[in-house]
């Protein structure tokens, strides 16, 4: 994985370019998205839907070590899909 994104801090924000996987290249992904990193992702996850947020069924793959619907839960961390009004994916994350 370390060869698929690298981090920018700016200030005291951060945001991430994320490459697609060799597996990923040549198919139309949706990986266009922001990166909302957060301290208690449960938390926020619980938050959001509370203010109706839908979140996407968690994507399993050779990363994923487990899934709590609708957070996936990785060796870097842990990742939440949802979109916004318009459509655009967001994403929140936890560092492991």
């Amino acid at each position: 994985m370390k060869d698929m994104w690298v981090s920018v801090r700016m200030g005291r924000k951060e945001f991430w370019l994320i490459k697609p996987s060799d597996k990923e290249q040549g198919k139309k992904t949706d990986l266009a998205f922001s990166t909302f990193i957060v301290k208690n992702i449960k938390t926020e996850v619980a938050n959001l839907k509370k203010k109706g947020a839908k979140f996407d069924a968690p994507e399993t793959g050779e990363w994923t070590a487990k899934a709590d619907d609708p957070i996936a839960y990785d060796p870097v961390g842990a990742a939440a899909f949802l979109k916004d009004s318009e459509g655009n994916l967001l994403m929140l994350f936890q560092s492991a």
